[in-house]
């Protein structure tokens, strides 16, 4: 699991610092005689005092940052050192201009530990190049598969910017402008980041993650301001889809004296809370009453785009709607989170309580598999006695292995896998008693 970490040029280090560190890169580098592109990573503390860590004889993933704010080819360059020509530059010929953001896109769940490896096709896929000064670097397109046997990194992403402040407002936006159906992935996870006051600071250390999430990564919590914003957009989305469905080849299925509604009563239900939202039509707006405020929602309503630009009151918003079903039910990305609502008029709220919900499953006594990947080792059998934490098997998924521990002190009642298995997300594991 990665999250875009890799800014140049950084907040914490000074120019002696940084001149230190070059230093250091460069006599390992005589000292081994390494005559190529190469990486010398450090680790610094608190104090500026830094220590090596590695030397990767090639470039890291990180080159492209380094590469928009200095302008130097350097995958060029290494071709070039490789055919035996010299160095065309040196140290005090490079400059260092702005700022770039460098963030790795990853097929992973950022709601599983940060990070669980997610497989599948991308049915769809583009990335936002038409956001300015955006990079993306990718080996995949529409239609690849992320299978469990490689790196589920589907590309780098880099933003560019004058400032610090400009690379992150950019990277921001490109996040907005991504699409990608058919697997997990952890933009929303690197859209909170980039966007948290202690990232914005560059208040950054490798514990950032347990301390800023200490419970887990939830997703974006929403102000009150932008409940109100995703209610008024998710509302007006359903009332333009109402108003598509009445046309055919832009002429009125019905006749035009029976079409001519402009206001909906709506009930939306998001997260435990239940909505009334009035919405009447204006033109190409609507104008949208959410808890007693009044919003005016405007776009294009090209329901056909994967993405859809909306202006709520003057702010721009770029959301994905990603699901929706005849039952009303809705997923929408908004502001980096996938936020599941349903979407009812007032009349089909009031008789859908009368209709069963179905019972939540008692995951208490059943394992399944949170990640798919390979079955390494089944600690259990039938029969025995596990308790609360204890380790029943261990799953292995793109270079990583995860630990499957018991919910409950318990009899094993089945064992539905084998070490060698290959098993999906959501498989069963083990049953308890």
């Amino acid at each position: 699991m990665y999250i875009g970490k890799n800014l140049a040029k950084s907040t914490f280090l000074d120019p002696e610092t940084r001149r230190a560190m070059g230093e250091q890169a460069v006599a390992l580098a005589k000292a081994v005689k390494y005559s190529s592109a190469g990486t010398v990573e450090f680790l610094v503390d608190s104090s500026k005092n830094f220590y090596f860590l590695e030397m990767n004889t090639r470039l890291q993933v990180e080159h492209p940052v380094t590469e928009c704010i200095t302008g130097l080819d350097l995958v060029q360059e290494m071709i070039r050192v490789a055919k035996g020509y010299p160095l065309r530059h040196k140290q005090a010929d490079i400059p260092i201009n702005g700022w770039a953001v460098e963030c790795r896109v990853y097929a992973e769940d950022p709601y599983k530990s940060f990070g669980l490896p997610s497989i599948g096709k991308l049915s769809q896929y583009q990335e936002p190049l038409h956001v300015p000064s955006v990079r993306v670097d990718s080996g995949i397109q529409q239609g690849s598969d992320i299978s469990i046997y490689y790196d589920p990194m589907i590309s780098k992403l880099i933003t560019y910017g004058s400032n610090r402040a400009e690379a992150l407002k950019r990277m921001e936006e490109a996040l907005d402008n991504y699409v990608i159906r058919g697997v997990a992935h952890n933009i929303s996870l690197l859209r909170e980041v980039i966007i948290h006051p202690r990232f914005v600071q560059g208040d950054i250390s490798t514990k950032f993650l347990p301390e800023v999430y200490p419970d887990g990564f939830k997703g974006h919590k929403l102000t009150d301001l932008e409940r109100r914003e995703l209610l008024a957009t998710a509302a007006s989305l359903y009332v333009a889809e109402q108003l598509r469905s009445q046309r055919f080849l832009g002429t009125p299925r019905i006749p035009i004296a029976k079409s001519k509604q402009s206001s909906w009563e709506l009930s939306v239900r998001l997260g435990d809370g239940i909505y009334p939202v009035a919405v009447s039509k204006d033109g190409s707006s609507f104008s949208v009453e959410v808890d007693g405020m009044k919003l005016n929602v405007t776009s294009e309503w090209n329901l056909a785009s994967p993405l859809l630009s909306v202006t709520i009151d003057g702010t721009q918003r770029t959301i994905q709607r990603l699901s929706r079903n005849a039952s009303g039910d809705t997923s929408i990305q908004f502001l980096g989170t996938v936020y599941k609502l349903q979407i009812l008029t007032k009349v089909a709220a009031e008789l859908s309580k009368y209709m069963p919900e179905k019972a939540a499953e008692d995951t208490s006594s059943i394992l399944r598999s949170p990640m798919p990947g390979a079955v390494v080792a089944v600690s259990v059998k039938p029969g025995d006695m596990v308790s609360e934490g204890q380790e029943i098997c261990v799953i292995e998924a793109m270079k990583m292995q995860n630990s499957m521990i018991a919910a409950k002190t318990g009899k094993v009642k089945a064992v539905h896998c084998k070490a060698g298995d290959t098993v999906g997300e959501g498989d069963l594991l083990v049953e308890l008693e």
